[in-house]
């Protein structure tokens, strides 16, 4: 349902930690520590490069488990 609107242009606002879900409908997304905006941009810029150590860290959390 959510993919279906995000096809159709629709604005959304969505709050996940669901990170391949976000990259894969996103246009944009926001990385937030403590609600301070610290990373702001297109999905393969912010997920797959990262500029700010926390989003590094709370992405390698995310996506590598222990």
């Amino acid at each position: 349902m959510v993919r279906d609107l995000a096809v159709e242009a629709w604005t959304l606002v969505i709050v996940t930690h669901e990170i391949q879900f976000a990259r894969q409908v996103s246009d944009q997304v926001l990385f937030t520590d403590r609600g301070v905006i610290l990373e702001k941009g297109a999905p393969a810029e912010v997920i797959g490069n990262p500029k700010e150590d926390r989003t590094r860290q709370f992405l390698n959390r995310i996506l590598n488990p222990l």
